[in-house]
């Protein structure tokens, strides 16, 4: 691949950036691997280690994970918040692999050192001693350690490889749109090895050496990441974003008495920044009450270089355009929180099926670790994104002449319909695994759970596929979103929220989980989620996630129809001027 060539016309104090493009991505991607390989070789088995090594209940379990992956995904926020407005992407992203590598440490430590875990529990033994609290401080300090790592790397690795390619030429575009694409292939490449390789040698040769690999590996991530230093292009951080919001919000509330101007295009005040990094936007009428912070009164003083005199009475069309930008998503990503849901449940429950099912492969002694299952969901996703980066997308580029083939949304509405699927198949083979458990031979008991059923394992592989194939689709397309709908002075924020949804997405299970499992405990049908998933009815628990992704999947029909890109609004005869006219958006 050639070098990207920056436009020289623009002049400014700043040095010009050099793209690299596709030559840097060999120490961005390969950082971002063994990060993955390192983060999700602890992540992926954590729910068995806290049940087998920690002894704790299935249910503590759970929702410790839901908790867990909640406050490390709405950390991201924080993280993108810092690494805009003070430090940077590079900065940041250096810091946070540091704190992830001593955090992997201090976890690996606690399976290595007797003193740091409970004594071991016999499978006989009905009743087993827990975690005393220095063990749990130790255990939690580990964790705290990932979610500072987290917080950084996340939000900001995606941001800051997107930043290796000029967004002003048609090469760098491509670039940004596949570079999406290959970001998740290496995640879920990630993702497989450490579900199968990894927990594997958790599961079957030690704890000790299967939490000492990621360490490990996190190590080499940092290796890489530094040795590409001198090619990256280092955004530097603008200050605060949020100042900028906070403007607008504020000056609208003071002048909320102001009646709204009837062409507000043409009239609002519309200076804009030569130092912005903002694209220019145009107006547009939807939320009209932001409308009057940028409308010019009698008292307003201006600047003889065209700005407001004061920022904090008059703000312009632009700045009020961007928390617009802002607000128009919001009902996007809280569709979006309700649909992961449904992929929490192939994370958590599903490996409790797992446990609870024929795990052999045909006549082999072999044994599947149940937390490997979830790597038929990454291998669903990875062999699918090559397929819809190669092969689809040019395909529906030529039908309907759009450079991603379909709209994000409609990328985004296929994954949340893809969803709702994979509930109503998770159910029905619930259903089939618990009735065969009670009605013929089991391979034995599970300790502190329940009988096998001799349903095969394969059976969840449907599930799971699907599950792949919805984030195939919605995780992927939400990631594009939120970077291209953002003002560009926020695109680490953009890049965390897909984590602050998954995180309200596992506070949100873990309240479903512990309202069922208290409602249904003394009901006529049972515990629906008790620790032996035979007593239960968690198809019933899976019906219900269904019903609930048929409201929201409307929902986002609705909120998709009303939706306005960012740059689709009422320009002046002076931006029209050799454009193309905005077309009605599909959904």
């Amino acid at each position: 691949m050639e070098m990207e060539k920056t436009p020289k016309a623009v002049t400014t104090d700043e040095p010009e950036n050099k793209y690299r493009g596709w030559k840097s991505m060999p120490f961005i991607i390969g950082n971002e691997t063994f990060e993955k390989l390192g983060a999700l070789g602890t992540l992926a088995n954590l729910l068995i280690y806290l049940t087998s090594v920690f002894n704790m209940k299935s249910i503590t379990a759970a929702n410790i994970i839901n908790i867990f992956n909640g406050t490390t995904n709405f950390a991201t926020l924080l993280g993108a918040f810092l690494c805009d407005t003070y430090f940077g992407r590079y900065k940041t992203v250096g810091f946070a692999i540091i704190a992830s590598f001593m955090g992997l440490l201090v976890i690996q430590l606690t399976a290595a050192i007797k003193k740091l875990h409970p004594p071991h529990c016999a499978s006989e033994e009905n009743t087993c001693k827990g975690p005393i609290a220095g063990q749990m401080t130790f255990l939690l300090t580990g964790f705290g350690l990932l979610i500072i790592g987290a917080a950084g790397i996340r939000p900001c690795n995606l941001a800051f490889g997107a930043d290796q390619f000029n967004p002003k030429t048609e090469f760098g575009k491509r670039g940004i749109n596949s570079f999406f694409n290959w970001y998740f292939f290496t995640l879920t490449f990630a993702q497989i090895v450490s579900l199968t390789l990894i927990v594997y040698v958790q599961s079957n040769v030690s704890w000790a050496i299967g939490l000492g690999i990621p360490a490990i590996l996190m190590l080499i991530s940092g290796a890489i990441f530094f040795l590409g230093s001198k090619m990256y292009v280092k955004v530097k951080a603008s200050g605060s974003p949020m100042t900028s919001v906070a403007r607008v919000i504020v000056v609208a509330i003071k002048k909320r008495r102001l009646k709204l101007p009837e062409q507000p295009w043409l009239s609002l005040f519309n200076h804009l920044s030569p130092s912005s990094i903002n694209s220019k936007l145009s107006y547009t009428d939807q939320f009209r009450f932001l409308d009057k912070a940028a409308t010019v009164t009698p008292q307003d003083q201006i600047n003889p270089d065209g700005s407001a005199a004061n920022p904090w009475k008059l703000c312009t069309m632009q700045q009020v355009e961007e928390v617009k930008c802002l607000l128009r998503v919001m009902p996007i990503w809280a569709s979006a929180v309700i649909y992961h849901i449904a992929i929490v449940q192939q994370q958590t429950y599903a490996v409790f099926q797992a446990l609870q099912s024929d795990r052999h492969l045909g006549n082999l002694n072999f044994k599947i670790p149940a937390a490997s299952y979830s790597v038929f969901l990454m291998l669903s996703l990875t062999l699918w994104i090559p397929i819809y980066d190669r092969i689809v997308v040019p395909f529906l580029r030529k039908l309907t002449g759009k450079e991603g083939g379909i709209t994000i949304l409609q990328r985004i509405g296929i994954g949340i319909f893809i969803s709702v699927l994979t509930m109503l198949v998770s159910a029905l083979v619930e259903e089939r695994r618990r009735t065969i458990a009670l009605t013929e031979p089991t391979l034995g008991v599970v300790p502190r759970r329940g009988a096998i059923s001799s349903m095969s394992g394969l059976w969840l592989i449907p599930q799971l596929t699907l599950a792949g194939l919805a984030e195939g689709f919605a995780s992927i397309g939400q990631v594009e979103f939120y970077y291209k709908q953002f003002p560009e002075n926020m695109r680490s924020i953009a890049g965390s929220l897909l984590f602050c949804g998954m995180a309200g997405s596992s506070y949100l299970s873990s309240f479903l989980i512990s309202i069922v499992h208290r409602t249904t405990k003394g009901a006529a049908t049972g515990n629906w989620l008790p620790e032996d998933l035979n007593k239960g009815r968690l198809d019933y628990f899976y019906y219900t996630i269904t019903a609930l992704g048929v409201l929201n999947f409307g929902y986002f029909l609705v909120c998709a129809k009303w939706y306005k890109y960012k740059g689709t609004g009422k320009d002046t005869l002076e931006d029209n001027l050799g454009s193309t006219q905005p077309q009605k958006i599909a959904v």
